[in-house]
């Protein structure tokens, strides 16, 4: 408690608790991390690590994501007697022991905006981990499409350093993207 300029005594704030995290049990599945099956045109696997302010793996996260298919377009506007059902558009992994996920998907075409925009061929993550109380909202671009990135209005939008940190870098498999929660090379969030 304490007192108030009028000399009121005027009850003090709780202070905030972290709570959870609550997917652990729930929210991953066998297929969840499964976009595409093994067998869809262009299937891939984004793999990549989150890692905590010092550096450190975060073991206990969830990294979700949305995306289009291989010709831009998302999955509630495509149909299932055409595109089969191949293609969910979501994805969602928990980090391993050592902060690791995999996810396999396809490399997403360019959407076009509501505008006519086109933005760059690009995937939304969500990550969720004990002591976050809002979920952090950041993309993935892919650094192989250049001349895409540099048209896309959100990349526009960022300084040139974060847009370093929304790359995908293609690797054996894939592409690779890692998730720094704070620190050097801090991934680029978004407030929404």
């Amino acid at each position: 408690m304490s007192t108030g300029a009028a000399g009121a005594t005027v009850p003090g704030r709780t202070p905030s608790q972290t709570i959870g995290p609550f997917f652990g049990f729930a929210l991953p599945s066998e297929t969840g991390p499964l976009v595409v099956d093994a067998s869809a045109p262009g299937a891939l696997w984004l793999r990549g690590q989150v890692l905590d302010g010092a550096g450190e793996p975060v073991p206990d996260g969830l990294v979700e994501t949305w995306q289009a298919d291989a010709s831009g377009r998302h999955a509630a506007s495509r149909r299932l007697d055409q595109d089969g059902p191949s293609f969910r558009g979501f994805g969602r992994c928990a980090t391993n022991a050592t902060g690791r996920y995999a996810i396999r998907t396809v490399k997403p075409g360019p959407v076009r905006r509501p505008d006519g925009m086109r933005q760059a061929p690009h995937i939304e993550v969500l990550f969720f981990a004990r002591g976050l109380l809002k979920q952090l909202l950041t993309r993935i671009y892919f650094a192989d499409e250049p001349a895409a990135n540099a048209g896309d209005p959100l990349l526009a939008m960022l300084d040139p350093q974060a847009r370093t940190t929304l790359m995908a870098t293609p690797n054996q498999d894939g592409y690779r993207f890692d998730i720094r929660l704070q620190g050097d090379h801090e991934t680029a969030f978004f407030d929404v």
